[in-house]
């Protein structure tokens, strides 16, 4: 089937497919994955006919739960490697394919499972917690993982006078360690290069643009705690502001009635925003805060990984199951969410 690019329209709304390419792409996926028993889980980062196909979106948490949970025979993961790893972490007897295995995580690869363990040999006795934005190997050195939407309630779960090592995401683990008040938490120098990049500046020259608009903010961004600071100091109204999970943002923008709200997150996510909610102008803090990664899942590959079978995700049976028991700890805390990392 041929794609031909449709004009652009708003940032995070990008197609590949006009409306009558889209109809023909989608019933022929949704005739495969039920042919082959499959589910079709799709990263709210994904591309807009990604997200509109599968049969669940959203973060890490959720589609662990669901992945956890689900009767499929076929589990196809729309999003970046460690999130199909993890789903094959939790379902080991299924199979896991992954459209494109190049689809990376440069927060994930900012720490290694030796580079873990070294730091762990430095604080014995520490208790590891992990994003979830993390390899099987990684994992499995971790006590118990975490997402944005949880990450809080698992640092509280932790007794208070444990050291937490918390990594590999500083923004996150600074945003925690405020939250919290935890002052026992080590925070791993780790960032995602997309999130790092939607700086302070990008958030006074929108904001400069758009006063009233209200502010979601993801705490991975490197601009959270510039925001945080201009909310203390009364530069922003604190009653407008709030750093959330991804799948706070989608609460908050299902019920919001402001005319404008500006986003810091990856763009992928103001497709969801907007579909729930056609009254608000949902607008980037920065409109080139986009993963290449999360990209590089295209319905050509998703129509190619269900037609073929190809893109199966393999993790070493020991280390799937030192990784399954912090992956289930992180399960069994909170209720599920549609968005966290």
């Amino acid at each position: 089937m041929t794609v031909t690019t449709a004009p652009a329209t708003l940032v995070g709304d990008e197609r590949t497919m006009s409306a009558a390419e889209y109809e023909v792409w989608a019933t022929e996926v949704r005739r495969l994955a039920d042919e082959r028993g499959a589910v079709v889980l799709a990263h709210n980062y994904q591309v807009p006919e990604i997200q509109d196909v599968a049969h669940h979106t959203g973060d890490s948490l959720y589609l662990s739960r669901v992945a956890a949970e689900t009767d499929a025979r076929e589990i196809v993961f729309c999003g970046v490697h460690f999130m199909a790893e993890t789903a094959k972490i939790l379902s080991p007897d299924k199979t896991v394919l992954l459209p494109d295995h190049a689809a990376g995580c440069s927060l994930a690869d900012s720490i290694t499972a030796e580079q873990l363990r070294e730091w762990k040999a430095e604080h014995p006795g520490a208790v590891v917690v992990s994003y979830v934005n993390t390899t099987a190997a990684v994992k499995a050195e971790t006590d118990i993982c975490c997402t944005s939407s949880n990450a809080a309630d698992v640092v509280r779960s932790i007794p208070a006078d444990r050291q937490i090592l918390f990594l590999p995401d500083q923004f996150l683990g600074a945003h925690v360690k405020r939250v919290t008040g935890r002052s026992n938490i080590s925070i791993w120098a780790g960032e995602c290069h997309v999130h790092a990049g939607i700086s302070p500046a990008d958030v006074r020259s929108r904001i400069a643009a758009h006063p009233d608009a209200e502010i979601l903010v993801h705490p991975e961004c490197g601009c959270t705690t510039s925001v945080l600071d201009l909310v203390s100091h009364g530069d922003l109204p604190a009653e407008r502001t709030r750093v959330l999970s991804t799948g706070g943002m989608a609460e908050a923008a299902a019920s919001t009635s402001a005319a404008q709200v500006l986003v810091a997150t990856e763009v992928g996510i103001l497709h969801q925003l907007r579909a729930l909610n056609t009254g608000t102008q949902f607008l980037p803090m920065n409109d080139r805060a986009a993963c290449r990664y999360m990209k590089m899942i295209t319905p050509a590959k998703l129509l190619h990984t269900l037609r073929s079978g190809e893109g199966a995700i393999d993790v070493d049976a020991d280390v799937a199951a030192r990784a399954r028991r912090a992956v289930e700890a992180m399960i069994a805390i909170g209720e599920p969410g549609r968005g966290g990392e």
